[in-house]
């Protein structure tokens, strides 16, 4: 029998915090509920789960800076769980280091669905084949190093150094990052981005890309990724 996939769900309102874990460990879940933020941290330390589902508005520590915590222990993947499309909270959530966000109030097989997408993109399960086999097929003469001026990727080891430093990514991030050197030069839309990263054959935010962008140009050089107004961005030879 496989190995449930534990869920950590950090949610303040009980009706949707025990209406959720219901309907997560109905799908094969297992799930760690908690109703505030600093029994979420502690809950994550003690369990360690796959995944993190956070609510931006938690008390005791609010959903924002639980992310951070996390992010500063782990590269689990983090969703983050806003009231409002339009909230700042959603361009905070995603700074902080969540990987996606989902709208409340949500469906529980949208909610699914997208705790799948994520960790297939983590290597939970098997996903749709991504560029970055192209970057493999790209790199393998070089030992499974891309070079792009001083930034190093090894698409085998999956590390990445910059001027011989190690350059820490999120999994999300060296994704993008693959995509990006797969094709350098070459432009790349925001949906194309959420299709092959965020698995979204369906499309979805186009701010998730942004902020993703923005927080991978920090750690490989601001202008190694260029932005192509009005199409997309693309990774400079």
């Amino acid at each position: 029998m496989a190995e449930q996939t534990h869920v950590l769900f950090v949610e303040d309102d009980d009706v949707i915090r025990e209406a959720t874990q219901l309907a997560l460990e109905r799908d094969g879940f297992a799930v760690t509920a908690m109703p505030d933020g600093l029994a979420g941290l502690e809950a994550f330390r003690a369990n360690r789960p796959d995944i993190a589902l956070l609510d931006v508005m938690v008390p005791g520590l609010d959903g924002v800076s639980l992310c951070r915590r996390i992010r500063d222990e782990s590269t689990v993947p983090v969703i983050m769980l806003s009231a409002r499309a339009d909230s700042i909270d959603v361009v905070l959530g995603l700074e902080a280091g969540a990987d996606d966000y989902v709208t409340k109030p949500f469906d529980g097989a949208v909610l699914v669905a997208r705790i799948r997408a994520v960790l297939r993109r983590f290597g939970h399960a098997s996903g749709p084949a991504s560029a970055s086999n192209t970057a493999d097929e790209r790199a393998s003469a070089d030992g499974g190093v891309l070079h792009f001026g001083d930034l190093e990727i090894d698409t085998e080891g999956m590390e990445v150094r910059r001027g011989g430093a190690p350059v820490a990514l999120t999994p999300t991030e060296m994704r993008l990052l693959l995509e990006f050197s797969s094709a350098p030069g070459t432009v790349l839309s925001r949906d194309k981005l959420l299709e092959r990263v965020w698995d979204y054959g369906w499309g979805g935010d186009t701010r998730v890309v942004d902020v993703h962008v923005q927080r991978l140009r920090t750690k490989v050089g601001q202008d190694r990724i260029e932005t192509v107004r009005g199409f997309g961005y693309k990774l400079k030879a």
